[in-house]
């Protein structure tokens, strides 16, 4: 997918603490957001950002914690594409093309397993200061 993020004409970030109450918070958020923009909460491809955008904020919560106490998520779309993202203050870059496991067993492979069967894009984008990252991921609408 070639959208760039920052032509989308729909935009919302939140600000969480990075404890395990974030993912309910920043999926009533999305829903909350997609229901504003006009996105069914129907739509095909919205239970499955759901659950990448949970998966992503868990590992927040499990893996960044301690050295990033808030996280940031980002909602972004367009008429053809929804973009969330989850940026937290640790600096490991996971390797998301790698994390395809087949085990179902959660986390980035579920992510990239999701991502990829709908047709999205996921990349990781480091801070200019290498002590964070963000994790976007793009899937068509």
């Amino acid at each position: 997918m070639a959208t760039r993020l920052e032509a989308l004409p729909h935009r919302h970030v939140l600000t969480l603490p990075t404890e395990p109450s974030a993912v309910r918070l920043s999926r009533q958020t999305a829903e909350r957001a997609l229901t504003e923009w006009g996105i069914s909460l129907r739509h095909p491809t919205v239970d499955p950002a759901l659950l990448i955008l949970g998966e992503l904020v868990t590992n927040s919560v499990r893996h960044a914690a301690a050295l990033s106490p808030q996280m940031t998520v980002i909602y972004a779309a367009g008429a053809d594409c929804l973009a969330l993202a989850v940026h937290d203050r640790h600096p490991y870059r996971p390797a998301l093309y790698g994390a395809v496991t087949g085990t179902g067993t959660g986390g980035l492979g579920t992510v990239m397993e999701l991502t990829l069967g709908l047709g999205g894009t996921a990349v990781v984008r480091g801070d200019a200061d290498d002590r964070g990252k963000s994790i976007w991921i793009t899937l068509p609408l």
